[in-house]
C-alpha cells in the first residue's frame, strides 16, 4: 500500500499552499498512483512526488508536466508557478553579469567574449578609429570594459549629446579636477582639446551628434576637436554612418572596426566567464539552451545578460540551472517584464508613439519584420529609448524587434497585435504599395483604385508617404470619374450642337470623331494604368493572372509602366556550391564559364559553370586570414586577384581550369582592379601601386590622388579613364592615359560604394538604386538611367552588354534589360535565404550568378524569348471575360492569351 503524503500547513508560504493545490488536482484527477502519473509525464516518480512535498519548487517542466498528466490547465498553473517564483527569497550576493545595463571599466573582470575586438582597439597603430554596429551589439561595453579598462594611460570618454562642447569640458574637468567653465571658455578653440588631453578620446554614440545636436557650428566643433587630437575612438550605431560621410576630413581619417554577432565560441565564453571568475559554473544543459537561444543575433545579447543575472538568484550553490533559468521564466519572460517596465515609464503621449513603432514591427503573423526610418516616422526620444532597452535593434537599413520572444511573451504586445491583426494586416499592405509606388517613381498606375481604396481602414496610423499615397489615390479616383462625367457631358453638348449645325454636318462630324477618339484614347490609357497597378498587386497571389493582365494592358497601350510589368518571376535555378562560409565577394570569367567566389572564412574557391548538371568538382585558389572583400579578373580571364581583411594580395592562375598561385604581393591593399595586365592595389594611404610581372610582381609606379583612402577602383576597358570611390562614397573620374600626369576630370553627382565599366559606360551602386552613367567625355558625365533596387539596399550589381543585375539585402536580384538605353525589368530571381552578397553576368549576359548569405552559389537562366510567348506558355487558367471586365471595364474583350 503505497505510504501517505506529509500533511502541509497551507497557511506557512505560497509554496506550501502551491503543493497542496497540486495535491488537490491529483485528487480532482482521480487520485491515480505516483507510478501512473510517472507513465503519463515521462517523468520520474520521485520528481512528481517531491513537487506536491512542499519542500521546494520544483522547476517549471515538472510543474507543468504534473500538470497535464492531472489534465489541468497548464498556462494557468505555469502564471501561479511565476508568481510563487518571484515571492520566494532570493540567495545573496552580486552578480558576475552586467544584466540591461552596459559594462563600465570597472565590470573589465566579468567582461568575456569580445577580446579579438579589445586586442584589435588595443594593437592598432590608426590615429583614428570608428567602431560601427547596430544597437544592443555591445559597443559601449566594448569601449569601456575593454577598450579603457585595458588602457594605461587616462582616457577621456564622453558623449556628444545636445552640446558637445559642454559635455567634453564636463567630462574634461571630471578628469583634471579643473573648473568647468573655465575649461568651456578654453575649448571654444578646437584645437585646444590636444592641450588639455594628451592621450586617448572616446567618444560614445556618436551618432548624438546628428540625433540631439541641433547646431552645425558644435558638429563642426567636435569633428575638428577630434581631428587634432592625438588618439580617437568614437562609437556610430550602424544606421548613422552614412551620417559622418557629411564631413569628407573625418571619412578621411577614419579607420572602421565592425562589430557584429558574437562567434558560438565567444559567446560560450561571455555565459561562462562571468561565472567562473567568481567560482561559479553554468550547467552545461543550460548553456546548450542559452546557446540555441542567442547564436548568431547581435542585439540579443543584453536580454541574454538580463536572463542570467536573474538565474544568478536562483543559483543552486555555485551553479546556474536550468531549473534557475526557467525559474525566472527564460529569456521570454525576462523580456517581457524589462519591455513592461519600459513602456510604464513612458508618458501617456510616449506611449501612444511606442505602440505606433511596435505594430510596425510586426506581421499579421505575429512575427516581426524591418522597417525602414522613414516609414515609422518615430519620435526619436521615444525610439532611443526602446533601443536602450534593447528592445528594439536600429540598424543601417531600418529597424526591427530585438526577438520575437517579445511577441510571444509580452501580454501587452500580444493584445496590441490581436486586437490590431486586421489593420496590421492591412498597413502591410498599404506599406508594399507604397514602395512599388515609390519604386515605380509615383506612377499613377500603382495608385489604389476602386474596392482597393474604398477598403483601407479609416483607423490606419499613417506616415507621410502613406498619407500621401492615399491623397494622389483618391485624387485619381475623383479626376477618373470627373473625366466620365466631362466626357459624358461633351457628348451631349456635341449631339446638341449636331442637330442645330446641321448646314455644317461635315465638318462636325469629323470634329466629333476626333473628339471621340481622344476620349477613347485617354480612357484606355486611365484604364491600362490601372490595371499595370492591379496586376503588380496581384502577383503575390494570382501570378498567372497577374501576367496576363500586364500582358493585356501593354498590348492595349505600349507603356513604359506596362512594360515593366512583363518581367518572369519564375525563373529556374541550379545551386552550383553550398559553401562552408557565406560569400562576400564573385566574378564571373569574360571568356569562359568560370566562377570564382571569395568566403567568409577567407577562402578563394574555383568552379566551372559548363558541366552542369553532371557532378562538379572545386578548387580552393587561394585562402586569406578574414573575409575575402574583393575579387577582380584581368581582361583575359586568366589571372584572378583578391583581397581580404587582412590586407593582403593573392594572384591566381586560372587559365588551365585549375588554380596555380602566383608569388603574392609585397603589400596591403584595401581595393584591387586590373589596367590590361596591370594589377593596381590602393592601401590606407590611398596611394596607387602598379604592379606587373605577377610571378615576380614588380612595383611599376605609385601614383597619389590627392582623394584620401579609396574603397573601389575601377578601369576603362582601354585603361585611360579610372573610376576612384572615396571611403566618403563619392566616384571621381581621372584621365590615367599617361601615369606620370593622372588629372582629375570630374566628380558624380551622386554618392556610390561601387562602380564598374561596360564600355562607355559607368555602374555606381548607392543606397536603393543604380546609376548609369554615359562617361563617353569623362569630363562631363551624364546621368543616362536610375534603376530603382524595389526599397531595399543594393549589395552588388553588375553591367553586362545589355543586361544590369541588381542584388539586394532581402535576398532578391533583379534584371535588367536595357532597350535604346531605357532599363526595362527582365526578371525577378527569388531562391536565396538571405541578403545576396554578390552577384555577375555570364559572357553572353543570358545567366546570372548569385552569392549570398546563406553560403549557396546560384546559376540562373532567364528565359531570353519575347514575354508574350513565355506568359502563354504558363497561363493556366486562361483568363475569363468576367476577369476582362474587372481589369478593363467596357473595352473590347481580347484576351492576351486566347484559346
Amino acid at each position: 500500500m503505497p505510504r501517505r503524503e506529509r500533511p502541509l500547513d497551507e497557511g506557512e508560504s505560497g509554496l506550501l499552499r502551491f503543493a497542496a493545490d497540486l495535491r488537490r488536482l491529483r485528487e480532482r484527477a482521480g487520485r491515480p498512483t505516483y507510478r501512473e502519473l510517472s507513465r503519463r509525464a515521462h517523468y520520474s516518480a520521485a520528481a512528481l512526488s517531491e513537487a506536491a512535498g512542499g519542500r521546494k519548487l520544483p522547476s517549471l517542466a515538472v510543474t507543468r508536466a504534473y500538470v497535464q498528466a492531472c489534465d489541468g490547465d497548464q498556462e494557468e498553473w505555469t502564471r501561479r508557478w511565476r508568481a510563487v517564483a518571484d515571492s520566494e527569497p532570493h540567495p545573496a550576493g552580486g552578480s558576475p553579469y552586467a544584466g540591461l545595463a552596459m559594462f563600465q571599466p570597472d565590470d573589465a573582470p566579468k567582461f568575456f567574449g569580445r577580446e579579438r575586438l579589445t586586442a584589435e582597439l588595443l594593437g592598432t597603430r590608426k590615429r583614428f578609429t570608428g567602431v560601427f554596429g547596430p544597437s544592443g551589439v555591445g559597443k559601449s561595453s566594448l569601449l569601456r570594459a575593454g577598450l579603457i579598462a585595458r588602457t594605461g594611460d587616462p582616457v577621456l570618454l564622453f558623449t556628444p549629446g545636445a552640446d558637445p562642447l559642454e559635455e567634453c569640458a564636463v567630462a574634461l574637468a571630471r578628469l583634471t579636477g579643473g573648473d568647468v567653465g573655465e575649461i568651456a571658455a578654453d575649448l571654444a578653440d578646437p584645437k585646444a582639446l590636444r592641450r588639455h588631453h594628451a592621450h586617448l578620446v572616446v567618444v560614445d554614440q556618436f551618432e548624438e551628434l546628428f540625433t540631439l545636436c541641433r547646431s552645425e557650428e558644435l558638429r563642426t566643433w567636435l569633428v575638428t576637436a577630434l581631428l587634432s587630437c592625438t588618439k580617437v575612438v568614437i562609437a556610430v550605431r550602424a544606421d548613422y554612418q552614412a551620417h559622418c560621410a557629411r564631413y569628407p576630413e573625418l571619412v578621411g581619417a577614419l579607420d572602421q572596426v565592425h562589430v557584429g554577432p558574437m562567434t558560438p565560441d565567444e559567446l560560450r565564453l561571455a555565459i561562462t566567464g562571468p561565472a567562473a571568475a567568481v567560482g561559479a559554473k553554468v550547467e552545461t544543459a543550460l548553456l546548450a539552451r542559452l546557446m540555441a537561444d542567442a547564436v548568431g543575433q547581435a542585439a540579443v545579447l543584453p536580454l541574454l545578460s538580463h536572463a542570467l543575472a536573474e538565474t544568478w538568484q536562483h543559483r543552486r550553490g555555485t551553479t546556474l540551472t536550468v531549473a534557475g533559468y526557467e525559474q525566472v521564466g527564460g529569456l521570454d519572460h525576462a523580456v517581457a517584464r524589462t519591455a513592461q517596465e519600459v513602456y510604464d515609464g513612458l508618458t501617456g503621449r510616449q506611449q501612444e508613439q511606442a505602440k505606433r513603432i511596435l505594430l510596425r514591427l510586426v506581421t499579421a503573423e505575429s512575427t516581426k519584420r524591418r522597417a525602414r526610418g522613414d516609414e515609422l516616422e518615430a519620435d526619436e526620444e521615444v525610439l532611443v529609448a526602446l533601443a536602450a532597452a534593447r528592445l528594439v535593434v536600429i540598424g543601417r537599413d531600418g529597424v526591427e524587434l530585438a526577438h520575437e520572444a517579445l511577441i510571444r511573451s509580452w501580454p501587452t504586445l500580444r493584445d496590441w497585435v490581436e486586437e490590431e491583426r486586421e489593420n496590421i494586416r492591412a498597413q502591410r499592405e498599404l506599406t508594399h504599395a507604397v514602395r512599388t509606388w515609390e519604386s515605380l517613381d509615383r506612377d499613377p498606375g500603382a495608385l489604389f483604385r476602386g474596392r482597393r481604396l474604398t477598403s483601407v481602414p479609416p483607423g490606419l496610423a499613417l506616415n507621410a508617404a502613406e498619407r500621401a499615397f492615399l491623397a494622389a489615390s483618391r485624387a485619381a479616383e475623383e479626376e477618373l470619374s470627373a473625366t466620365t462625367r466631362r466626357r459624358t457631358r461633351r457628348q451631349r453638348q456635341l449631339l446638341a450642337a449636331l442637330v442645330v449645325l446641321l448646314v455644317v454636318a461635315a465638318s462636325s462630324t469629323v470634329f466629333a470623331l476626333r473628339a471621340g477618339r481622344t476620349a477613347d484614347e485617354q480612357r484606355t490609357n486611365a484604364v491600362v494604368l490601372r490595371a499595370v497597378g492591379e496586376a503588380a498587386a496581384l502577383r503575390s497571389t494570382n501570378p498567372a493572372l497577374a501576367q496576363q493582365v500586364a500582358l493585356a494592358a501593354h498590348r492595349l497601350v505600349p507603356l513604359p509602366q506596362a512594360r515593366n510589368g512583363l518581367r518572369q518571376e519564375d525563373v529556374p535555378s541550379q545551386v552550383v556550391r553550398e559553401a562552408p562560409a557565406e560569400v562576400t565577394a564573385l566574378v564571373v570569367g569574360p571568356t569562359q564559364q568560370l566562377v570564382v567566389t571569395g568566403h567568409r572564412d577567407g577562402a578563394v574557391v574555383l568552379a566551372a559553370l559548363d558541366d552542369l548538371p553532371s557532378p562538379r568538382t572545386f578548387h580552393e585558389a587561394t585562402r586569406h586570414t578574414g573575409a575575402v572583400t574583393a575579387l577582380a579578373m584581368d581582361s583575359t580571364g586568366t589571372l584572378v586577384a583578391s583581397v581580404g581583411d587582412d590586407g593582403a594580395v593573392h594572384v591566381v592562375d586560372v587559365s588551365l581550369g585549375r588554380p596555380r598561385e602566383l608569388a603574392a604581393l609585397p603589400a596591403k591593399a584595401t581595393a584591387i582592379a586590373w589596367r590590361g595586365g596591370t594589377l593596381v592595389t590602393t592601401g590606407d594611404d590611398g596611394t596607387l601601386s602598379f604592379w606587373t610581372d605577377l610571378d615576380r610582381p614588380r612595383l611599376v609606379t605609385t601614383v597619389q590622388l590627392g582623394l584620401g583612402p579609396l574603397a573601389a577602383l575601377a578601369f576603362r576597358a582601354d585603361g585611360r579613364v579610372l573610376a576612384a570611390v572615396t571611403t566618403g562614397r563619392a566616384v571621381h573620374l581621372a584621365d590615367a592615359a599617361d601615369l606620370r600626369d593622372v588629372e582629375l576630370l570630374a566628380l558624380t553627382r551622386e554618392f556610390a560604394g561601387g562602380a564598374q565599366f561596360a564600355g562607355d559606360s559607368l555602374l555606381t551602386t548607392a543606397g536603393t538604386a543604380v546609376h548609369l552613367w554615359d562617361v563617353g567625355d569623362p569630363r562631363g558625365p551624364v546621368l543616362r538611367a536610375e534603376i530603382p533596387s524595389g526599397g531595399a539596399q543594393v549589395t552588388s550589381a553588375r553591367l553586362g552588354a545589355d543586361r544590369v543585375a541588381v542584388a539586394t539585402d532581402d535576398g532578391l536580384v533583379r534584371l535588367w534589360r536595357l532597350e535604346r538605353g531605357e532599363p526595362v525589368e527582365q526578371a525577378l530571381l527569388r531562391g536565396h535565404a538571405g541578403p545576396v552578397a554578390a552577384v555577375g553576368l555570364t559572357p553572353q549576359g543570358d545567366e546570372v550568378v548569385t552569392g549570398g548569405a546563406d553560403r549557396a552559389v546560384r546559376l540562373w537562366e532567364a528565359d531570353p524569348r519575347d514575354p508574350a510567348v513565355r506568359i502563354c506558355e504558363q497561363a493556366f487558367p486562361r483568363m475569363t471575360r468576367e476577369e476582362w471586365e474587372r481589369y478593363f471595364g467596357e473595352l473590347p474583350f481580347r484576351p492576351p492569351c486566347p484559346g
